[in-house]
């Protein structure tokens, strides 16, 4: 499943996943451990982006790859961006449990695509 997520960054600085169909704490939302830098990085250092997420490889997608699973522990797992459109970066990030709602389940590879 390919789908589009708007991520925004708020004025105070911190990265949250528009994620209406979680029912939760905003808390969970916020992206954090890299996944904030991430952000900062593919949207250009402005304060909002649209990525394209999916399990499954698609054409022109970066993908992150899964070194540790942490859903025993503090929940979701830890990835590892190697490349960035093309140049590489071995950027680590945590990505919480909300990760694990997303795709029901974590999964060991997560295929980023950049909508124009």
């Amino acid at each position: 499943m390919k789908k589009t997520f708007r991520f925004y960054k708020t004025e105070k600085g911190s990265w949250y996943i528009d994620l209406p169909e979680w029912t939760d704490g905003i808390e969970a939302l916020q992206m954090v451990e890299g996944a904030d830098t991430m952000l900062d990085t593919v949207s250009n250092q402005s304060d909002e982006v649209y990525l394209e997420l999916s399990d499954e490889p698609f054409e022109g997608a970066d993908v992150l790859h899964l070194t540790e699973n942490l859903q025993d522990s503090i929940t979701g797992g830890i990835y590892m961006m190697p490349f960035y459109k093309g140049t590489e970066i071995n950027h680590p990030m945590w990505l919480c449990g909300v990760t694990a709602f997303v795709f029901k389940g974590l999964p060991p590879l997560i295929y980023v695509g950049y909508p124009v």
